[in-house]
């Protein structure tokens, strides 16, 4: 008789692009989804989009999530977009977290984005979100 190897588990490159300097959100998020049993590479400050391609890629990700507050989402979110794709990432689940207003949203997943979440939003949506997003890819 032979078993299956265990399902591997959802690897989630939690990073913070550009000049935003606080975290505590990106790391409660990141807390949670490793609390859903997720294997989650937070990346800290300061990263930029190259940084932050390159994590993905070595890492292996399932997804990437995205914590953007400085306002700068409408800058860097199409130019990681642009990384990943030069590269050939096409499989990644990419997901933006922050003070992103209601106008830009839609362009956001217009680029290739599959979910917003704003501030206030549940961490078990976003666990739910990723688990179905991954499983579907």
């Amino acid at each position: 008789m032979t078993t299956a190897a265990p399902p591997r588990k959802i690897r989630v490159v939690v990073a913070k692009p550009g000049l935003d300097g606080h975290d505590r959100g990106a790391k409660i998020i990141a807390r949670a989804l490793r609390d859903a049993g997720m294997e989650v590479i937070y990346t800290g400050l300061h990263q930029t989009p190259e940084q932050i391609v390159e994590t993905v890629i070595q890492e292996d990700a399932d997804a990437i999530g995205l914590s953007i507050l400085s306002g700068a989402h409408m800058t860097l979110v199409p130019r990681i977009v642009e990384l990943l794709r030069e590269q050939g990432v096409d499989d990644v689940v990419i997901t933006v977290g922050g003070t992103i207003p209601a106008d830009d949203i839609p362009e956001l997943k217009r680029l290739g984005v599959a979910e917003v979440f704003t501030p206030g939003a549940p961490t078990q949506t976003i666990i739910d979100f990723l688990n179905g997003a991954v499983k579907q890819r």
